[in-house]
């Protein structure tokens, strides 16, 4: 399963809900010290980092690494998306909807034809 062409993709949803907890989480928790923010995050990231680099080193078997990263980059958004919306309650409007659809439109590109 790792080592399909799906299991690069979920490795990295995986690794990006941890991150995306890591970066922002800690914002619905504006009273606590930012020094025990800073170490719980770190220690967040250190298991996204777990997940993270998995997925790297089996995704290259499948996809190029601009494929890669540009995969993480439109799984980052969509998980920010639905984040923001559930866990910190910010609504976002047609022009987040319109932006990120545009970044997801270039990212289609990468994946065109041949490198």
């Amino acid at each position: 399963m790792l080592t399909s062409p799906l299991g690069a993709p979920l490795l990295l949803l995986a690794s990006n809900v941890f991150m995306t907890f890591a970066w922002y989480g800690h914002l619905k928790h504006k009273e606590t010290p930012l020094w025990q923010a800073i170490l719980v995050s770190w220690g967040i990231a250190f298991l996204e980092y777990c997940i993270a680099v998995p997925a790297n080193r089996y995704g290259s078997s499948a996809y190029s690494v601009a494929q890669l990263k540009t995969m993480q980059e439109v799984i980052t958004l969509v998980v920010f998306a639905a984040f923001a919306a559930v866990y910190l309650r910010e609504p976002l409007g047609w022009n987040h909807a319109g932006g990120f659809a545009l970044i997801a439109l270039g990212a289609g590109f990468v994946f065109y034809g041949k490198a």
